[in-house]
């Protein structure tokens, strides 16, 4: 009795202390009535630069310096009024292109009266290589980040070509995001855009650690060697010519946070034995409440393809991987030929929640499959495969919607138009361009209607297509040997990395001692108090979606609430694993862009 009055005593003086912090903060917030928004990272020296001033007054034009760091020299700045968010009254846009100078830059208001962070003109750090340890902590099988093995037990397979329950080894992978499932739908495309990472900016990755991702060099870039993990996986999951399976697990796995060593979901074989692993069929599954939709795997199968024939061009070039390799480019045409006979799509499994992976196109992973695997082998059916299919899927993409269901449209980027460009005639690499353009357009529009530049739809992960709209335009602007899409490269970078209303980059520590993620939703920070560098989170959501998300809270005060956007929202609290959610799959999209601004 006495221990339960102590606890009701401690709980009341906790909630009392939170309401004080949420005032003290509130009242903090509210006082900042000018708030300038940068590229926390900073900006390449020929980059368009810009920067936002946010009021809650109307402002002079020429009542802004910037500032050199050394040296403090003064260069008075114009502002210009803009289109405006609320909550703020004014939104003034900064143009700094003409300086190129290297150097570290902050902005202050003539009266001294709000400053900006501090950010670079210059190149990027090496942030790729700190995704690409992120990618690591993702290991399933062995985790080097906790030096620990975990689902060693995985699994047992439903749906297949053998009975059901019968043992498959589907050991390895990365766990999809805060949870411990693992899924073929996000592997394919993290493994392939590693792999097209690595092709386009060789000589920007480093070997630090040996292939279980402990210090010491083995010959490999680590970027590739997180690269042939996602392959060793793939290579489990299709263990024979006629059969790939897609997922391991499902959201029973959603009970509470753990270590992935201590799994405590018992899936009927026992706690932390046997999970769950799932053929792909083309037929809708689930073996709960909740039912997939499917047509065919031909997403699964013509991506997984393409994985195995990048593997097979970049891998090839190492001695040391020219055997691998050549299983590699096998595994790409039995694939393939999987994706051809049962084309259509297969979706994500849940068992107890509406919510999964809703993937609902296929015919541009078969067009990157094709192509592939025609650079691959010069057969000429390839090539013309690859021409049906861009045919089929033209310039079908979220960029032409005003909004899509979760990864509806995935993954987000068309490779199969970058691949076919490639390979190509002078037709196919303008029928490339053409579809590609008239996405952007599309984004160009949208962007064109705020102050920030940025034309992504805000649904559930739209960090990822932020990312995915900077890579277009970065692979459009090297298709066309041209920069008239630079500023869409830029801007939707800006956004990711702190030119956005909150002021904060949506990448955990990048960069470093800014303002980034850090309750982020999590087992390693829950648990462990670790922040875990280079991790793309989910990002802001509509605020008509975010409202109906199925248990999302806040666990302390939001210390954002000022800034917030009365139509989108983004919280850094582990509560939210809509906003603040590191994903596996956008991390390594992003692996690409960081690359590029890298020195």
């Amino acid at each position: 009795m006495i221990l339960q009055v102590v606890k009701n005593a401690l709980w009341v003086i906790i909630s009392r202390l939170q309401v004080c912090l949420y005032i003290i903060i509130s009242f903090s917030a509210i006082g900042q009535d000018l708030v300038f928004r940068t590229n926390l990272a900073g900006y390449l020296p020929d980059a368009h630069k810009k920067a936002l001033l946010l009021s809650r007054t109307a402002l002079l034009i020429d009542s802004v310096y910037l500032i050199q760091k050394a040296g403090q020299k003064k260069i008075p700045i114009k502002i210009a009024e803009v289109s405006n968010w609320e909550p703020f009254v004014k939104t003034y846009s900064i143009d700094f292109s003409n300086i190129k100078n290297k150097g570290t830059y902050f902005f202050e208001t003539k009266d001294k009266a709000s400053r900006s962070e501090e950010f670079e003109i210059g190149s990027y750090p090496t942030w790729q290589e700190d995704i690409v340890r992120f990618m690591q902590t993702q290991r399933c099988g062995f985790n080097p980040f906790i030096g620990e093995y975990c689902h060693q037990h995985d699994g047992k397979s439903f749906y297949g070509q053998v009975p059901d329950s019968t043992n498959i080894d589907a050991r390895g992978g990365w766990h999809d995001a805060g949870d411990q499932l693992k899924y073929l739908i996000t592997a394919s495309n993290a493994t392939a855009r590693m792999l097209l990472s690595y092709q386009l900016y060789p000589k920007k990755f480093g070997d630090f650690v040996d292939e279980k991702g402990l210090p010491g060099k083995n010959g490999l870039p680590d970027v590739l060697d997180e690269a042939k993990w996602g392959l060793d996986w793939i290579f489990k999951l299709h263990p024979n010519p006629n059969e790939l399976y897609h997922q391991v697990a499902d959201d029973r796995d959603h009970k509470g946070f753990k270590l992935p060593h201590l799994e405590n979901v018992d899936y009927g074989w026992g706690v932390n034995k046997d999970r769950p692993v799932y053929a792909a069929t083309g037929e809708p599954q689930g073996l709960g409440k909740y039912k997939s939709k499917a047509t065919g795997m031909a997403n699964l199968a013509g991506r997984s393809a393409a994985a195995m024939a990048l593997g097979y061009q970049v891998l090839r070039t190492f001695p040391s991987q020219k055997s691998y390799s050549e299983k590699c480019l096998q595994a790409a045409k039995e694939l393939y030929g999987l994706g051809k006979r049962k084309e259509g799509y297969q979706q994500g499994n849940s068992y107890g929640a509406p919510y999964r992976y809703e993937e609902n196109t296929w015919a541009d992973d078969m067009e990157w499959g094709a192509a592939a695997l025609y650079k691959c082998t010069k057969n000429k059916n390839y090539l013309d495969d690859a021409r049906r299919y861009a045919k089929m899927i033209n310039i079908w993409s979220w960029m032409e919607r005003d909004t899509a269901s979760h990864y509806e449209m995935y993954p987000f980027v068309n490779m199969g138009h970058y691949a076919l460009w490639e390979i190509g005639t002078a037709q196919d690499k303008k029928d490339a361009i053409d579809y590609y353009s008239k996405n952007l357009e599309k984004i160009k529009a949208k962007a064109d209607q705020n102050a920030y530049g940025v034309g992504h739809l805000f649904i559930w992960c739209s960090n990822h297509l932020a990312t995915a709209a900077a890579t277009q335009a970065l692979l459009l602007n090297r298709m066309t040997n041209s920069k008239k899409y630079d500023d869409l490269v830029q801007n939707h970078t800006n956004w990711l990395l702190g030119l956005n209303p909150w002021g904060t980059s949506m990448i955990t520590e990048v960069p470093e001692n800014k303002d980034t993620p850090v309750d982020v939703h999590m087992p390693f920070w829950i648990l462990l108090k670790k922040k875990v560098k280079g991790s793309l989170v989910d990002g802001p959501l509509r605020r008509t979606i975010h409202d109906k998300m199925i248990a999302i809270r806040l666990s302390e005060p939001d210390e954002y609430e000022s800034f917030q956007p009365p139509h989108i929202r983004y919280w850094d609290d582990y509560a939210d694993y809509s906003t603040n959610e590191p994903t596996m799959d956008g991390s390594a999209d992003l692996i690409l862009l960081m690359a590029y601004f890298s020195k």
